[in-house]
């Protein structure tokens, strides 16, 4: 798996989590939170390695979903990693 096949979701300045039903949604893997219940219940979702079936399941930066052949890492939002001198 290369860089490039991977989709990033990020989170959202001043959050430190994005669920995982938010984040299936936020990509485009799914196009409801429904869509993202089913999937995620009937254990078709692994996060870093792991089957997840539950979809509130709080991820940070660096965490890896797998759907399928879609790969996604959580990005914390560049904006809230910068800091001034």
């Amino acid at each position: 798996m290369s860089e490039n096949s991977i989709k990033q979701v990020f989170i959202r300045d001043g959050e430190e989590f994005i669920r995982l039903g938010q984040a299936l949604k936020k990509c485009g893997a799914v196009s409801s939170g429904v869509d993202a219940k089913f999937i995620i219940q009937d254990g078709d979702v692994r996060v870093n390695g792991e089957a997840e079936t539950r979809r509130g399941r709080k991820l940070r930066d660096g965490d890896l979903i797998e759907y399928g052949e879609l790969v996604i890492k959580v990005v914390s939002d560049a904006r809230t990693e910068t800091k001034e001198p």
